[in-house]
């Protein structure tokens, strides 16, 4: 594993790479040797937080099964819009609890957007420290259209 990170507006994240894809974003500051693919991975980040980039281009750990049928599904949610769960899970074939659980456990917030996903009147949840208070600013900073937030 090979590990990056930066400060970001919500506090450090690490990045991190695992044979040649990013499989994690961790809400900590961990040192690491850093890689071309983790620097070109937070050069997008620093551009999407100074608004200047809307989609990432990275190779990411999408999983397997249905995790990773919802990771993708979330990934093509374009900036500044919203998806529900019951949205995700009638364009893969699951139930949307099964898209709640794979949401929650998606391992690349941010870059994998797991933020987009709302509860169909929710929020829903959020693993970042301040949960959703940070899927709401994460939303309000995309400028996502349509929110009572």
């Amino acid at each position: 594993m090979i590990r990056a990170g930066l400060q970001s507006p919500f506090g450090p994240i690490t990045l991190v790479e695992e044979a040649g894809v990013i499989s994690r974003l961790e809400w900590c500051a961990t040192p690491g040797e850093g890689s071309a693919l983790l620097t070109e991975a937070l050069r997008q980040l620093l551009a999407y937080f100074d608004r200047k980039l809307t989609a990432f281009d990275l190779p990411f750990d999408y999983g397997t099964g249905l995790n990773a049928q919802v990771r993708r599904a979330m990934a093509a949610i374009p900036f500044g819009e919203t998806r529900t769960y019951g949205d995700i899970a009638k364009a893969i074939g699951a139930p949307a609890q099964a898209v709640g659980q794979a949401c929650g456990a998606n391992p690349i917030p941010i870059l994998i957007p797991c933020h987009r996903v709302l509860g169909r009147s929710t929020l829903g949840g959020f693993s970042a420290p301040g949960g959703v208070e940070t899927k709401v600013a994460l939303l309000r900073h995309e400028g996502a259209a349509g929110l009572l937030i």
